[in-house]
């Protein structure tokens, strides 16, 4: 994929940039657009057509819409159109196979997994075979990005885009199209017809990007690797301790690795000059499970919170009515991120969570000291990594049984030598995924300003400090092979 290598950082992107700048502003949007195209082609050029059948859906079912004024059955049906045609393409191309393999194993079926192939090679003459499709990158974004287009406009939250090309920029923008945050029409509306890039603004999106980048690279990758040394082992034979280490290195992967992209988005965002929200806000530092979901993928759970819970009634039902909104919700979020029963479980176990705690745990979390109601939220998510990472259930239960002592010991040599080997990236990670350095800038802050410096001294360091962290990038990019992004993969 583009991010994962070179080329892109030191050719495409200032290219797009230089471009971008030196284009008049009502072309602007046309560059984004291309550039966008251009982006996912580079590591998916078989799947560009969905992305543009996504916005061709939204953007005529939008135009349609506008025409039927105050004719609310004939808008209703624009929508309609359009959510079922979203969630087409995304059932046919990343839940098909799931769907036919639980059936099968369900009823005793033998439907296979090539069920429509027969009708698309006799329509169309192909040799297309279901089973051999490749998941589009990035399609659970591009589709909840489009669609809430419509969803917005049918609520009358914002204005009709007649302009294709506008529209088609807002939905292809390559900075977040793959890996989110997932934006909203209404979160750019205003700045797809007007905006500006300052010097200011410009140097805060690098010093974005270049933070981000260094998460991905410098954190994730490396505490990564320690992860895939674990995962690949014999689970029968794996010491308790060593499971333990590896699920942490995972977890703490896994949120550089999303964080990480989220905020070299952020950041080229600032660049071309829109202000994409956040995504992230110090997650592993929440004392409920509640206020994890508030801080970690924080689009998809507003997405989820707009057009599913609140329209299913929130929790003004009452309290069976709350629990199945939240059933609901979590099912879907589960499902959103991976056809497999490991996803489904992973969403029906922080659903039982926080139904729990809507019900009677938060009552006794808020109670604990913090570090226990901290420890249990960390164990929480830590589980729920479990099933997300792993591949079925049976691997999931061997894994599980593992980290309670099924391998046999406790710990052995191999566990020391990699205690010794990533505890430096292990130190390093947990200290930049906790409010500790956000902490110690302030109480700096305070002192220095006590001492009557005048000048803040860490922006004054900080050109020199995004420069390091670029060039330490840039040198294992250019040295290292191991460069995944997990997030590509929904």
């Amino acid at each position: 994929m583009v991010f994962s290598s070179v080329e892109f950082l030191y050719f495409y992107l200032p290219a797009v940039l230089l471009i971008y700048r030196l284009t008049p502003k009502k072309l602007k949007n046309a560059v984004l657009f291309a550039s966008g195209l251009i982006f996912y082609a580079f590591g998916e050029p078989v799947y560009v057509f969905v992305l543009v059948v996504s916005c061709l859906i939204d953007y005529f079912a939008g135009l349609i819409m506008s025409r039927c004024g105050e004719r609310p059955k004939a808008r209703r049906a624009c929508l309609i159109v359009s959510v079922v045609m979203n969630l087409g393409l995304l059932g046919i191309f990343k839940y098909t196979s799931f769907i036919i393999e639980t059936l099968n194993g369900v009823f005793g079926l033998s439907l296979p997994l090539n069920i429509y192939a027969g009708a698309a090679n006799t329509l169309f003459g192909t040799h297309f075979s279901l089973s051999k499709i490749i998941l589009p990158i990035g399609i659970s974004f591009f589709t909840f990005q489009s669609m809430s287009y419509t969803i917005d406009l049918y609520l009358g939250k914002i204005e009709v885009q007649r302009n294709f090309i506008d529209f088609a920029a807002y939905v292809t923008m390559f900075p977040q199209i793959v890996a989110g945050p997932i934006v909203r029409y209404k979160d750019v509306e205003n700045e797809l017809r007007e905006r500006s890039v300052s010097l200011q603004s410009l140097s805060d999106g690098v010093t974005r990007f270049t933070r981000g980048l260094a998460k991905k690279v410098l954190l994730a990758n490396n505490i990564g690797l320690l992860w895939q040394e674990v995962k690949s082992s014999d689970y029968s034979a794996l010491p308790a301790l060593t499971a333990w280490l590896g699920i942490i290195a995972f977890t703490l992967q896994i949120y550089f690795d999303f964080s990480g992209y989220s905020d070299m988005a952020v950041g080229l965002g600032k660049m071309l000059g829109f202000s994409f929200p956040e995504n992230f806000n110090l997650p592993y530092t929440s004392k409920s499970v509640r206020e994890f979901w508030r801080r970690w993928h924080i689009t998809l759970g507003d997405w989820f919170k707009s057009y599913v819970y609140i329209p299913l009634g929130g929790s003004r039902g009452g309290a069976l009515k709350t629990v199945r909104n939240l059933a609901i919700v979590w099912l879907l979020t589960g499902l959103w991120h991976g056809a497999s029963w490991n996803f489904v479980l992973w969403g029906a176990w922080f659903g039982v969570l926080i139904v729990a705690e809507r019900l009677f745990l938060g009552r006794l979390l808020e109670k604990l000291p913090g570090f226990f109601s901290w420890l249990y939220t960390m164990l929480a998510v830590i589980f729920g990594w479990v099933l997300f990472e792993m591949p079925g259930l049976s691997e999931t239960a061997g894994f599980i049984k593992a980290m309670f002592g099924a391998g046999g010991a406790a710990w052995d040599q191999n566990t020391a030598w990699l205690i010794c080997e990533y505890s430096i990236i292990i130190s390093l990670c947990a200290f930049f995924a906790s409010d500790a350095p956000k902490n110690i800038k302030e109480k700096l802050s305070a002192r220095l300003q006590k001492a009557g410096l005048r000048f803040d001294v860490f922006s004054a360091a900080e050109p020199f400090v995004t420069a390091l962290l670029l060039i330490c990038s840039t040198a294992y990019l250019v040295s290292e092979g191991y460069n995944p992004f997990l997030y590509f993969n929904f």
